[in-house]
């Protein structure tokens, strides 16, 4: 297993990806021309022919013995700066009433723009046959969160201070956002998964022109609701899980649909980030010493055909690192070349 950034010619296997995403995964929705321009604009980021501010990259999770895609993830280098990025900022305002001696606070619901500028992560999806405790699939997921942080510190220079990550919200068994049932849909004139495909789909200045300008009084909203407010899909626990280990935090930021949690983190404070170091490559034939788990997270230093996996041991006190040769065929390294590691048990 092994990561890479994605190519035109996984447009087919992406298209399978999306449809498998489920309801609420707003950034992977199944439109052939969108997803095409989406897989253009990644090219182009890797290849380093985009400004900057405004790179998606967009790696994909590759099965080399079955050859096809298990999953996928990206990066946005800013977010907001062409098209607004909204949320709803949890607050509280305070009531009190001198005659009466009463002093009340209530819960209210502003919409933000707060965090236009700061990088994603955003679109970690992993196939459920690619998911479990065995040693074919054993931290796939991991693989797919993690290698953002190794691709970050690398290239730090090209993101901004802080970084986010929108968590998927609560739904019911049929798919029913509660949340939106009872906000949203009095503002917007669709269903939710309209609404959904629109913000997908890049089509989000109605959020701003339709929602209300005023803070929203929790207590207005149906108890259900209310019970959605920072909470995530059970299919996203393990990712938030994930996020909450390398440090980022929810502040108090949910999406305007369904009420998921955005979780952040200044981007230098991210254990992935923090702990990761460079090494030597050293390359030899035959079998080598593994660990009994997957522990150690490595990637090349080569935007354009940047390239990220399991290996099955650390660096020496030389700091030279040894590969087995099908280890380095999968990193696209060579004897000399330079890895970004990652000791994913090390303390912080």
């Amino acid at each position: 297993m092994r990561i890479r950034p994605i190519a035109e010619s996984d447009l087919d296997e992406l298209r399978v990806l999306a449809r498998e995403t489920g309801v609420g995964f707003t950034s992977l929705p199944d439109n052939e021309p969108f997803l095409a321009a989406k897989i253009a604009s990644a090219v182009s980021a890797f290849n380093g022919e985009t400004p900057e501010d405004k790179r998606l990259y967009f790696f994909v999770l590759e099965d080399e013995v079955e050859g096809r895609l298990a999953g996928c993830c990206a990066i946005e280098s800013q977010v907001g700066r062409e098209i607004p990025f909204y949320h709803y900022r949890v607050g509280t305002l305070a009531h009190s009433s001198v005659q009466l001696d009463l002093h009340r606070t209530i819960d209210t619901l502003f919409l933000s723009s707060d965090h236009t500028g700061d990088a994603e992560v955003a679109s970690l999806f992993l196939r459920s046959e690619y998911r479990g405790s065995d040693r074919r699939h054993e931290r796939n997921g991991a693989l797919l969160s993690m290698m953002r942080w190794l691709f970050m510190a690398e290239f730090r220079d090209g993101f901004p201070d802080k970084v986010l990550a929108e968590m998927r919200g609560l739904f019911d068994e049929s798919g029913r956002s509660p949340f939106w049932e009872c906000l949203g849909s009095h503002f917007f004139p669709m269903d939710f998964n309209e609404a959904d495909r629109l913000t997908g789909l890049g089509q989000k200045s109605f959020i701003g022109e339709l929602m209300p300008k005023f803070p929203i009084y929790t207590p207005f909203l149906s108890e259900e609701a209310r019970a959605c407010i920072g909470q995530v899909h059970e299919h996203t626990r393990p990712a938030l899980a994930m996020l909450k280990k390398e440090g980022l935090r929810w502040e108090g930021f949910i999406d305007i649909f369904d009420g998921g949690p955005t979780v952040e983190a200044y981007i230098d404070d991210v254990r992935g980030v923090r702990l990761s170091r460079t090494c030597r490559v050293e390359v030899k034939a035959g079998e080598l010493e593994q660990t009994p788990r997957p522990r150690w997270l490595a990637s090349n230093t080569v935007m354009a055909d940047f390239r990220a996996a399991w290996v099955g041991r650390g660096p020496d006190d030389e700091g030279v690192l040894t590969l087995s040769e099908a280890e380095a065929e999968r990193l696209e390294v060579g004897a000399g070349d330079t890895l970004r590691i990652l000791d994913t048990d090390e303390e912080t």
